[in-house]
């Protein structure tokens, strides 16, 4: 306790000797390590929003989308369209054991809808699994089930755009009736708002989900080479996510075989991969981060020198008491050691300082409402220890030039000193 004393007044009683170029020492020591938090925990913040954007969508999800080949394959020419029908979906489910769920989907697009109000909205025929793989969280009632699909029954999950669009201001929505080309659908559920910047049709606040079955049955989509079982697109998720890439493989083995394409041919499917999407944006903004983090570690280390020049200044004027400290038996090492800690100290107490700084700008943010593609500056246990690791590397970096400069002095120079 004694020893921390007498290095906490040495360190003040340099800063006092030299004001000026102590102050602005550790005002770019700290300025340092604040621009490093906070340029680092930016980086987080943005890959944070992104990632919460892209659940708006599904999480570790992969939409396929029908094709058209590039290359010959099986004797067929190259040109051709890929359409996926729903036995690509049940052979999928049957042979890919790397893929925890697979459905498929319909789109029917503007289709007329009426109930007190009326409109027109894409009406997507879905699997019961459907909400496992998209987040399409519920504000009220309930999911479609099993039997709603296997029965093709007349029941509808809708939008909160098209439930405004529809009903107005009214607020008991669930047992009541649309009619979607005038038939009637019972309404089981309602959407929850939610944020959404990416989607492969409309919005889900503006569609309205009913069974696949039913979809087939009664609204398959306009188009005229429509044929029961074609689908706009199959989505499916992989048991592991180290191990999607296997499980993509397996899905266009089956795909390619059922459909005479190379698997090899990059145009015969559209793929729409959220795993590889997120790794993607996570790359950008860790490039960005790594690159600015170096700009700040460089205003950091302009700190540092000025933590030596100050440490060199210090040795001067103690010059004496070095000598007297050596004539009364202290060693060259316990010299060096002093030195050394009194220069990182002050590098500390000035970057306790700077991560102060941006810390409570951290804290202040979380007080304010965001925007969902930032949603503040998290400052993570990561960032904080990463930080002060390259402080301490820095510090000891340049107080060793200095303690080793006071400890090579020897008794009787020093004590012939004037200072």
């Amino acid at each position: 306790m004694t020893y921390l004393k007498e290095l906490f007044g040495q360190v003040f009683g340099s800063l006092l000797r030299n004001k000026l170029r102590s102050f602005l020492t550790m005002a770019g020591i700290a300025w340092g390590i604040a621009s490093i938090v906070i340029i680092v925990a930016m980086g987080d913040g943005f890959k944070e929003g992104q990632r919460n954007n892209m659940k708006g969508l599904g999480e570790n999800i992969v939409i396929l989308f029908g094709g058209r080949t590039a290359k010959q394959a099986g004797g067929q020419r190259a040109g051709r369209r890929v359409r996926l029908t729903y036995d690509d979906v049940q052979d999928i489910r049957r042979e890919c054991w790397m893929v925890e769920y697979t459905i498929g989907e319909i789109e029917s697009t503007n289709r007329g809808t009426s109930s007190y109000n009326s409109g027109a909205f894409d009406t997507d025929g879905v699997e019961p699994d459907f909400n496992k793989l998209r987040n399409v969280a519920l504000f009220e009632g309930r999911w479609l089930s099993e039997d709603d699909d296997k029965q093709g029954r007349r029941v509808a999950i809708i939008g909160a755009k098209v439930k405004k669009q529809l009903f107005g201001g009214r607020t008991k929505i669930i047992g009541e009736h649309i009619a979607i080309n005038s038939l009637p659908f019972e309404i089981i559920g309602l959407l929850a708002d939610k944020n959404q910047n990416s989607s492969y049709g409309s919005l889900d606040e503006s569609k309205i989900f009913i069974p696949y079955q039913t979809a087939v049955r009664d609204i398959p989509p306009k188009e005229a080479y429509y044929f029961a079982g074609l689908l706009d697109d199959i989505i499916y998720k992989p048991r592991s996510l180290k191990e999607f890439e296997e499980a993509r493989l397996q899905v266009v083995k089956v795909l390619a075989r059922n459909h005479s394409f190379d698997r090899t041919d990059p145009s015969a499917l559209g793929v729409w991969d959220t795993v590889e999407n997120a790794k993607e944006v996570d790359g950008i903004f860790e490039s960005m981060t790594v690159f600015l983090s170096a700009i700040a570690v460089v205003t950091l280390s302009l700190g540092g020198v000025g933590v030596m020049n100050i440490m060199l200044v210090t040795v001067t004027e103690r010059t004496r008491e070095v000598g007297l400290r050596k004539a009364l038996g202290a060693t060259r090492h316990r010299i060096m050691i002093d030195f050394l800690v009194e220069g990182c100290l002050l590098a500390f107490v000035s970057g306790a300082v700077g991560w102060s700084i941006a810390f409570g700008l951290s804290s202040l943010l979380k007080l304010v409402q965001m925007p969902d593609m930032f949603p503040g500056l998290p400052v993570s246990m990561a960032t904080t220890l990463m930080t002060f690791a390259a402080l301490t590397f820095i510090a000891i970096l340049s107080s060793m030039f200095p303690a080793w400069r006071a400890a090579s002095l020897t008794p009787v120079e020093a004590l012939r000193s004037d200072r």
